[in-house]
């Protein structure tokens, strides 16, 4: 069994010890770039989960309540 590192792109494997210097430079490229889209997904995730609270804390500010900690 080879423990050359592999990566499958398009359904097609490729060992990186193969590919160019350019291939190789652009694989890191789409893992960095893949990296900071989950980065972002997750900030949008806290954001929207804050605004959910942020509105239920305005509901309750409208009603008269004012009580957000009950909710949460």
């Amino acid at each position: 069994m080879s423990d050359e590192q592999k990566i499958t792109i398009d359904g097609k494997d490729y060992t990186l010890s193969e590919m160019s210097q350019e291939a190789r430079e652009q694989l890191q490229n789409v893992q960095v770039t893949d990296q900071e889209i989950q980065r972002r997904q997750m900030q949008i995730a806290i954001a929207q989960t804050a605004r959910a609270n942020y509105a239920q804390a305005l509901k309750n500010a409208l009603e008269g309540t004012g009580d957000v900690a009950s909710e949460l």
